[in-house]
């Protein structure tokens, strides 16, 4: 029996069971999601020691396998970072119950009184790497909009993944939901992500989060919708007005503070008057923090900026590494990010509300920012308690994908005995 034979029994109960309880969430009160979520993160804080030993066991296999310092920070859980998993879900718990939001209503000639409302989409299912706390992200998420979940981890994060599961089951349980509302593929083996990306008959929409292989494979493969999350090729443009301080400031924030999230700036474009009237001191920064810059021919003469090649604009590092070049004002900024990025995040430095203004306008990344670190990129910092990923397609969800984009909605059409003539 080869592996997709095996595979494929185990995912299509998994998917059964997931459609059957998305119809009993679907109708779940807004204070039952509240309950269990509130109940996960006890059982999560009560259970961190036993989250931090298995995760203990995956950072062992994951130096074994030579995984670098980047992928190894994504996956490494620590008090503090349980904690924040633990207030994530209890803002989420805390937040608007989405489902049955009337988005807008309006009355007809005819007399047909018409209401778009939320509902939720069914069963999502979530592919993702080495982050455990997706697990808990990711499923808190799709309780809270109604949604069955079916999360795939990678092989990385197996241990700790099933230790966080065992949290957000014991919530459901508290809370009188179905433990199949949120359900653990429980085998790494790949034929589960092919068999995912085909089960049109169980699963809604697909949220692939991890690198850009697992994206593609995803985005090739998949017959179920997909929420695309490409590669976070981030840009901050220092405009000829931007403040210098500020621009030291952001930039070394927006680098180092932590290297392996998709919102770590990747290139620096500077402005050529900018830089031919006050220099470049951030970049004697991030090279006194231990980053190496791949700059252009007007760079390399600047101490500690290394050639860049072609293959270092349009490459997420997620490493101590950034590519810097200098271009010629907003425009040049612009059709530089137009060609190498990947319309995640892009941000432009400056005081000049107009030069902010053509960035903004000319630019359609899904999030675009102003004077502020590329780091904030993110469902948590947005208010959305946390994410789901973000989706850098233009349909439906874009930008941080928190429980509101994870609804679609429907007609309520009301009447008093109307016929159409």
């Amino acid at each position: 029996m080869n592996a997709m034979e095996r595979i494929k029994p185990l995912m299509q109960e998994i998917g059964a069971a997931a459609r059957e309880a998305s119809a009993t969430l679907a109708a779940a009160t807004p204070a039952q999601k509240e309950t269990a979520l509130n109940a996960a993160a006890d059982a999560i804080w009560a259970g961190r020691a036993e989250i931090l030993a298995a995760n203990a066991l995956d950072m062992a296999a994951a130096r074994e396998k030579g995984l670098g310092a980047a992928m190894l920070d994504r996956l490494e859980l620590n008090e503090g970072r349980v904690a924040a998993m633990v207030e994530g879900l209890r803002s989420i718990a805390g937040q608007p119950d989405p489902v049955g939001t009337v988005l807008t209503e309006w009355d007809r000639p005819s007399g047909l009184h018409i209401r778009r409302v939320r509902t939720p989409i069914g069963v999502i299912g979530v592919i993702f790497e080495s982050r455990p706390n997706v697990t808990a992200d990711a499923g808190a998420l799709c309780l809270k909009s109604g949604n069955a979940a079916i999360l795939r981890g990678g092989s990385e994060s197996v241990n700790s993944s099933r230790a966080i599961h065992a949290g957000l089951v014991a919530g459901l349980v508290a809370a009188g939901l179905p433990e199949t509302a949120i359900q653990l593929v429980p085998t790494t083996d790949r034929a589960a992500v092919s068999e995912m990306l085909t089960m049109t008959e169980y699963i809604d929409v697909v949220v692939p989060r991890g690198g850009k292989g697992l994206v593609g494979r995803v985005q090739q493969e998949a017959r179920v919708p997909v929420f695309a999350h490409l590669e976070g090729i981030v840009h901050i443009y220092v405009d000829r007005a931007a403040d210098i301080e500020k621009a030291r400031r952001v930039i070394l924030n927006a680098k180092t503070r932590r290297t392996g999230v998709c919102g770590a700036v990747e290139c620096l474009l500077i402005d050529r008057a900018f830089f031919e009237a006050k220099g470049a001191p951030f970049l004697a920064d991030l090279a006194a923090a231990g980053v190496e810059i791949r700059g252009d021919d007007t760079l390399q003469a600047l101490a500690g900026v290394v050639p860049a090649g072609e293959a270092d604009w349009g490459r997420e590092f997620l490493d101590m590494i950034v590519s810097a070049r200098v271009v010629d004002g907003v425009e040049g900024a612009i059709a530089h990010i137009r060609r190498y990025g990947s319309n995640h995040t892009d941000c432009i430095l400056t005081e000049d509300d107009a030069a902010a203004e053509v960035f903004f306008s000319r630019l359609d990344s899904a999030i675009l920012m102003r004077n502020t670190s590329t780091q904030f990129a993110d469902g948590g910092e947005f208010g959305m308690g946390a994410e789901i990923g973000i989706a850098t397609g233009k349909m439906h969800a874009r930008g941080p994908v928190g429980a509101e984009q994870l609804t679609s909605f429907k007609y309520i059409v009301e009447g008093d005995g109307l016929i159409r003539p």
